[in-house]
């Protein structure tokens, strides 16, 4: 485009004043005819001064990437991985994954690990001659159906009941197992 811009104004310089300006008129006109994205600007007495539509760098571009949209774009289906209810799962798996709604880091497990190793071995049905009962070795038992109905048979309900009460009492699984450690009990 930009040649026969150049081409109307040289082309006016050498056909003579009064022919070259009709000559770029034609000219022009020819363009926005032809349906041409050129427009022209009318100058008093001079040549019309033919120029390009103003752009921007988003009309140049496209409006998806293709490349970025098939980085997003998958057409393989989402893997299956297993679920498991908390309950079906290993007792550690369940406190680890229940740290979090105590308020609790994963750098508490550790104590917690302990603590209930101590207690009950992790052993849902653990029970105790004075009637603690449990994995948190709850005293009595049946303390342990404010977290849920299922609690002598349930790992989830019981080690959310424990991680509430460690949560009340000593305030982390950490300070629990150092009041154990000290006096042989929590």
């Amino acid at each position: 485009m930009a040649l026969a811009v150049t081409g109307v104004s040289v082309g006016a310089g050498l056909l003579g004043k009064d022919a070259g300006a009709q000559g770029a008129a034609d000219l022009s006109g020819s363009l926005v005819a032809e349906g041409s994205a050129l427009s022209t600007t009318p100058t008093t007495g001079a040549a019309p001064v033919v120029r390009a539509p103003e752009l921007s760098r988003s009309d140049a571009r496209p409006t998806v990437d293709p490349s970025k949209l098939a980085a997003v774009v998958d057409d393989k289906p989402a893997a299956i991985t297993e679920s498991r209810t908390l309950s079906q799962s290993d007792p550690h798996d369940i406190a680890k994954a229940l740290l979090g709604q105590f308020g609790f880091s994963s750098s508490q497990y550790g104590c917690l690990e302990s603590l209930w190793n101590r207690e009950s071995g992790w052993n849902v049905h653990a029970a105790n001659p004075s009637g603690a009962y449990g994995i948190p070795q709850a005293l009595p038992g049946s303390k342990m159906a404010s977290a849920g109905p299922d609690w002598q048979n349930d790992a989830a309900t019981q080690i959310k009941w424990g991680l509430g009460y460690i949560q009340d009492r000593y305030g982390s699984p950490c300070g629990a197992w150092g009041h154990s450690q000290a006096t042989g009990w929590y």
